[in-house]
């Protein structure tokens, strides 16, 4: 232990911390449907929340269009591409969920990162226009 400090260990605590709780491989998976009236285990509700194993999760590093009710045709119209793609995401293959700061929202969904390979599946949603970061307050979708 005084060895790694002597030789800049200290320097990379918080990455090793960081390290730590994040997933070393995928290992999670499941044949998601989107959900419906009596459906309520592995399915998509929408771009940012699905149920896997039972338990709703909220994609925590995104937010994405409400489909319920959405707020003009053209929020619909992305919300139903985000879910989706999120959909397809999900069905893609293995799959990490990683808690943050805080377990649950104000709804009682568990808050979770989801990454395959490392790279948050928000990311994706982001990089195709389905998706904003996360910035802990709603946003307008309609002009």
């Amino acid at each position: 232990m005084g060895g790694w400090l002597v030789f800049g260990g200290a320097g990379s605590l918080s990455g090793l911390l960081a390290a730590a709780n994040t997933p070393t491989s995928d290992s999670l998976s499941a044949a998601f449907l989107i959900c419906g009236a009596d459906r309520h285990v592995n399915c998509v509700v929408d771009g940012d929340t699905f149920w896997f194993q039972g338990e709703k999760i909220r994609v925590a590093d995104i937010d994405t269009p409400e489909l319920s009710p959405p707020r003009c045709e053209a929020e619909r119209i992305r919300g139903e591409a985000a879910k989706a793609r999120l959909l397809a995401l999900l069905n893609s293959g293995k799959f990490s969920l990683s808690a943050g700061s805080r377990d649950e929202d104000k709804y009682g969904r568990k808050l979770r990162t989801v990454t395959r390979s490392g790279r948050s599946l928000g990311d994706n949603l982001i990089a195709e226009g389905l998706a904003r970061r996360w910035d802990g307050a709603r946003h307008p979708w309609c002009d």
